[in-house]
């Protein structure tokens, strides 16, 4: 089942790049007590993602932020090491928060798991966006077709 809007995250650890290499860190630090716009994509490094999803965060991050926003964080379903490199590469160290959900169980806490052996990639994650308060989901997009349209940063600054 897909989580909703109203529903609590549910407790997860994910993995994060620092100067001292991958650690954990939770849900809870994430998201308690705080307001965090998070989106998840099916992989790091890939065409979509990289030219078309993070940048639109990277660069509305400021007014992002203006809004009351703690934290914006990105998910996908790859290895903290890969995350880390994600963050260097696209310039959003330090800007994002990377998060590694290494083995999907986030994405499949949530529903928001998707199948794509069929293109050689495995598990991965749906592509989404969400507003979280304090731990509750305040809004969720989820894309139905190929693209960014409903979980991109212009949909999201609408929603804030």
């Amino acid at each position: 089942m897909t989580i909703s809007v109203g529903d609590k995250l549910p407790e997860t650890t994910f993995k994060t790049m620092t100067a001292d290499g991958a650690k954990p860190i939770t849900s809870a630090e994430i998201f308690s007590g705080k307001k965090v716009v998070l989106f998840g994509v099916p992989g790091a490094f890939t065409p979509t993602c990289s030219n078309n999803h993070l940048p639109g965060y990277l660069e509305n991050r400021d007014a992002i932020l203006a809004r009351g926003v703690d934290t914006i964080a990105v998910v996908s379903v790859n290895d903290a090491h890969v995350m880390g490199a994600w963050a260097r590469f696209t310039g959003g160290e330090g800007k994002i928060l990377y998060l590694a959900d290494g083995s999907g169980d986030f994405a499949k806490a949530v529903g928001l798991d998707n199948d794509l052996s069929a293109g050689g990639m495995g598990l991965r994650s749906k592509r989404f966006s969400m507003i979280v308060e304090d731990g509750k989901v305040t809004a969720l997009n989820v894309e139905t077709k190929p693209g960014v349209d409903e979980s991109g940063a212009a949909h999201i600054l609408g929603q804030l």
